[in-house]
């Protein structure tokens, strides 16, 4: 809430990012930034370039948007690194609102 409170909407998904790693680096809590997550299909490993772009304590995975509107390829995008990771929660959050409360969404399982 303090990272869109400070900056607002509007700016870049990067801009977002790197102040929120910031802030949950303060929070003493362990964050990793673009997380590579490689797909494994079969026999290989493939390294398709999927990033999340924060992940907490090993256990929280957060997406960054900045768009007009969240949409369904978010909500997916952010469910395929859960499953590709096995991790169980997941933030997807869009930082281009009037006010945040309205641009978060917590994904459980696989669902909202």
């Amino acid at each position: 809430m303090q990272v869109h409170t400070t900056l607002g909407p509007g700016l870049l998904e990067s801009a977002y990012k790197e102040c929120l790693q910031y802030k949950i680096r303060q929070a003493c809590l362990h964050v990793e930034k673009e997380k590579t997550m490689p797909l494994i299909f079969e026999e290989i490993k493939l390294e398709c370039g999927y990033r999340i772009d924060l992940l907490v304590e090993n256990k929280v995975v957060i997406e960054i948007k900045s768009v007009e509107a969240l949409n369904d390829v978010h909500l997916a995008q952010t469910l395929t690194y859960m499953k590709l990771g096995n991790y169980k929660l997941g933030l997807l959050i869009n930082f281009n609102v009037a006010h945040l409360r309205n641009g978060i969404k917590r994904v459980i399982n696989g669902t909202l």
